[in-house]
């Protein structure tokens, strides 16, 4: 079954698959908050026509309210909790996943998504719930991991079983909106080592070269472009198994089949 990716910038992902539009943290707008947007807004025909958003977290650069009220009504697949702190902010978010859940997508049911463990504490938010999670997304013969934000983990190697099929492509964080990485995030190396431990086939790296804080894109000189080129040479030295796919925002890749 064919994937294309459009990768929109950080941690939003477009996943075309099987005649199914999955958006994954969809960060819509000029900014987020403080947090000052690289490169345009992205355009509106990347990511219309949704039928469900993947939402990992509710920190402000991934659960971004402006942005989700543009996708109203679209089926959001979340944890139970989030999904309840969204209904209150007036979001017909549905009613969330349970654990081991799978949630099916698309009019006969073609694209299945279930939650998957992300370990994402370092920084609790004390107005919203700190459920944090990644998606696996499921068609016929195609297996994506969104892995959302999360750290290294030793249960990574688990997903495929968990799929039942391995993995062919991850959607991994490999740098953040700031030089310096707090706990509960990959670097470029992390996740190079993520791919090797889940055996994905193919990977993007996001959540880099995209926002930073004002008068901070410079700080040190150049460091948004190095993680997405840093992760591809870790992934060919670490995970050798694994083609690394480096987009930048609005570019799109689509999976050989």
């Amino acid at each position: 079954m064919s994937l294309r990716v459009t990768w929109l910038g950080h941690s939003t992902v477009v996943l075309d698959l099987g005649g199914v539009r999955l958006v994954a943290d969809p960060l819509l707008e000029r900014h987020a908050g403080i947090l000052r947007r690289r490169f345009a807004t992205p355009d509106t025909g990347a990511w219309e026509r949704v039928d469900a958003v993947l939402l990992s977290h509710l920190h402000h650069d991934h659960a971004h309210l402006s942005s989700l009220r543009q996708l109203n009504g679209i089926p959001v697949l979340t944890s139970q909790a989030n999904a309840r702190w969204l209904a209150g902010k007036g979001l017909d978010a549905g009613t969330g996943l349970e654990e081991g859940q799978w949630a099916t997508v698309g009019p006969d049911g073609q694209v299945r998504v279930r939650l998957v463990r992300a370990v994402h504490g370092h920084r609790p938010m004390p107005h919203r719930p700190n459920d944090a999670h990644g998606h696996l997304v499921q068609a016929a013969g195609t297996t994506v991991w969104v892995a959302g934000d999360t750290e290294l983990y030793r249960d990574m190697a688990d997903l495929a079983d968990l799929a039942g099929a391995p993995i062919d492509l991850a959607v991994v964080p490999v740098s953040g909106w700031a030089p310096r990485l707090s706990g509960g995030h990959m670097g470029h190396e992390e996740a190079a080592r993520a791919c090797d431990v889940v055996g994905a086939r193919h990977a993007i790296p996001v959540h880099w070269g995209t926002l930073h804080m004002p008068a901070g894109r410079h700080l040190p000189r150049g460091w948004m472009d190095r993680p997405g080129l840093a992760f591809a040479h870790d992934v060919q030295r670490l995970a050798p198994s694994c083609e690394p796919v480096v987009l930048h925002p609005g570019e799109s890749w689509t999976l050989p089949g």
